[in-house]
């Protein structure tokens, strides 16, 4: 399985302000846009290209555009945080939502609403933004096979090693794509040191 971590001096300037406790829901979000960015250009970086002709205003030239389709499926409810940076960079991308939520006691995904486009062939680029235990990114890479997909990467933005090996061993053919690999996770199964609870951060539910 092929583990990517983002260690690009804004990426890890962004991942500061998203640790900082002290950073409001508001600069919080817009943060989090700013570093998805980031993430989904290197999540894309290996992308397909096919050869297009086209005119400069000067003259012809020899060109590229991506050679297959993009699906991005974010996973609720912190992988909308994700999305807007994804769709701003892909604005042909099909949408997919992959509802989830855990089991507090058990760190268990429970499943609560799935609407996926057509993925057969495409780039599906799942968001993901805390792979901690890896349950939930597991789960939601189940989901997208059944409807076809086989080019997965997952865009997270914090990810502890007890969720990568989770998912060595259940999904090996998934790239990750992260911006920091973390130390491990706690008795709750939160990420440490980790930056909270995402979903509450972004929407203010704290």
């Amino acid at each position: 399985m092929s583990v990517t971590q983002v260690d690009h001096p804004l990426a890890q300037h962004y991942l500061t302000t998203l640790r900082d406790r002290n950073t409001a829901t508001p600069l919080f979000r817009e943060t989090t846009r700013r570093l998805a960015y980031l993430l989904v250009a290197e999540a894309t970086s290996d992308m397909p290209r096919t050869p297009k002709q086209i005119e400069t205003p000067l003259e012809p030239t020899s060109a590229s555009v991506l050679g297959k389709p993009i699906v991005v499926v974010a996973v609720f409810r912190a992988g909308l945080g994700l999305i807007d940076a994804a769709t701003d960079l892909i604005p042909n991308a099909r949408i997919g939502y992959a509802g989830v939520q855990r089991n507090e006691e058990t760190a268990e995904p429970m499943e609560y609403y799935t609407k996926f486009p057509t993925m057969t062939d495409a780039r599906v680029l799942i968001l993901e933004p805390m792979l901690a235990t890896g349950g939930s990114l597991a789960w939601a890479c189940d989901q997208v096979k059944q409807k076809g997909a086989t080019d997965i990467t997952a865009v997270c933005v914090v990810s502890a090693p007890e969720g990568i090996a989770f998912m060595k061993g259940r999904h090996p053919d998934v790239r990750i794509v992260t911006a920091a690999i973390d130390r491990d996770l706690s008795e709750n199964f939160y990420i440490r040191p980790g930056l909270g609870d995402m979903g509450d951060r972004l929407f203010g539910t704290v």
